[in-house]
């Protein structure tokens, strides 16, 4: 089941939200966990019916691994570490193993084994995601930084709560552990919720697949028909689409929440508007730079080390980023390359230049670099991304094909136009608040602009029809 879809947005969520607020009107509240946790995993049996004894199972373990941290601290290292291979192993399996199977196979065949009765692993839909979401809370727990959870309903619930279960944000324990039982739902957050639903629902639907058809289009040429142009459009056009349609879903899960009371942290803050690598990774899927900052970059020394080490540090992180998002060289390169170009940051003090030298061009540099590296993590192979950079640099000029004449009308011209203001945005703070006066006309003028003539087109789209799943779903 997908947030852009008819089903969820006039069945399965009116449903949730009568049956949650209806608890609390007969039960005080008493319920709602249950109540939600009672949805989510509806919400993961429609789109996953295979493995949901596989969450359920994989979340018990971790339940009692962190009860066992709080019962026997003697052995709380024993069960920490039992915690991080089971999981760890688990998403390595589930993400890998047919990976390296094909990339293997030839050898392994040399050696005598017989790989005629391998079946590909599926993937559990999500896996990435609550796997380090449970690694969150027990390494927390682990630190002392939070008492375990006692209740299984409230912990299950805390790892399955649909807005953010199968593609983020990656809600840490620490930052949501006083909102499982204490937190305050009101009209106020649940319109703001709403209205940043619809915002998301249509950046997806609207500017995100609009570049998506671009993107695919392009990226599905054979190599003799690409030249500069229709490369760059390709590859600015995937940009676009990942940033609209990871943030649309962020924007989604975010006011998701709010609906029933939680408040998670942001998920992205303008990331194209930055002016250097490391500005950019402040600003792109924040909750699994943050993860891997706090649970991998600094246990692993930081920059407290030394220069070298410290260089050591960025790339095995940022190589194990690339893995993270899936089982292909494309990805590992994605990784080394983002890793590569934050350690010459470094060596060469760019990162220590003050925000408002060469802000244009370093602006405009960081964009270039960060649109290179989409093409790797888009392209099938690392063969097709040598022959797309060979086009994007050849300064080749050839007859546009007919299928992307075609998509070049005005209506799609005018919404890839739209989608390309997230490329001129200004740098500064999404979040900043606004003045209350302001920020309430505001609110105002934007959900009538939403519900009365953005949402209705939204709703014609997906009644005709046409569904493109969140790219990071795969993930």
């Amino acid at each position: 089941m997908i947030f852009s879809s008819l089903f969820f947005i006039l069945a399965f969520l009116p449903v949730v939200i009568v049956c949650y607020y209806g608890q609390h009107l007969l039960f005080e509240n008493r319920l709602r966990n249950l109540t939600l946790l009672v949805f989510s995993y509806l919400f993961y049996l429609f789109g996953a019916p295979e493995f949901i004894l596989f969450l359920a199972g994989s979340t018990l373990f971790d339940y009692a691994m962190g009860r066992f941290m709080d019962r026997f601290e003697r052995q709380k290292r024993l069960w920490l570490t039992l915690s991080v291979i089971v999981n760890l192993g688990l998403l390595a399996w589930f993400k890998y193993a047919n990976f390296l199977v094909s990339q293997t196979g030839e050898y392994l065949i040399r050696m005598g084994l017989d790989l005629s009765g391998w079946e590909a692993v599926a993937l559990p839909v999500g896996i990435s995601f609550f796997t380090f979401q449970k690694l969150s809370y027990t390494i927390d727990v682990y630190r002392g930084r939070c008492r375990s959870i006692a209740n299984i309903i409230d912990f299950s619930m805390y790892v399955a709560l649909f807005p953010q279960l199968v593609a983020g944000p990656i809600v840490r324990f620490r930052d949501i552990h006083a909102q499982i039982n204490a937190r305050v739902e009101s009209w106020d957050a649940f319109y703001t919720g709403a209205v940043r639903f619809c915002w998301g629902l249509c950046k997806k639907v609207i500017l995100a697949d609009t570049c998506g058809r671009f993107a695919d289009l392009i990226f599905g040429l054979s190599p003799a028909l690409l030249d500069t142009r229709t490369a760059w459009l390709g590859a600015i056009a995937y940009s676009l689409q990942i940033y609209l349609d990871f943030s649309a879903y962020s924007d989604m899960a975010i006011g998701l929440g709010m609906l029933f009371g939680f408040r998670f942290l942001e998920n992205f803050n303008r990331p194209y508007s930055a002016i250097s690598l490391t500005d950019f990774w402040k600003r792109w899927h924040i909750s699994l730079s943050r993860w891997f900052r706090d649970y991998l970059y600094l246990p692993l020394g930081g920059n407290r080390q030394g220069a070298a080490r410290t260089y050591l540090n960025l790339t095995l992180v940022f190589l194990l980023c690339g893995f993270w998002h899936g089982a292909n060289w494309t990805f590992l390169a994605w990784g080394a390359y983002h890793g590569l170009f934050l350690v010459v940051e470094r060596i060469t003090g760019l990162r220590r230049v003050p925000d408002n030298r060469l802000r244009g061009f370093r602006r405009l540099l960081t964009l270039a670099v960060v649109v290179c590296g989409w093409v790797i993590f888009r392209c099938d192979d690392l063969v097709q991304a040598g022959h797309f950079f060979t086009a994007m640099f050849s300064l080749s000029a050839n007859e546009l094909p007919t299928s992307l004449v075609s998509l070049l009308d005005m209506k799609n011209g005018v919404l890839m136009l739209c989608a390309s203001t997230a490329l001129i945005l200004p740098s500064g703070d999404m979040n900043a608040e606004p003045q209350l006066k302001d920020r309430r006309f505001l609110a105002a003028t934007v959900g009538i602009v939403l519900f009365v003539v953005i949402l209705p087109w939204c709703a014609a789209i997906l009644a005709s029809g046409y569904q493109n799943p969140f790219i990071y779903y795969r993930f």
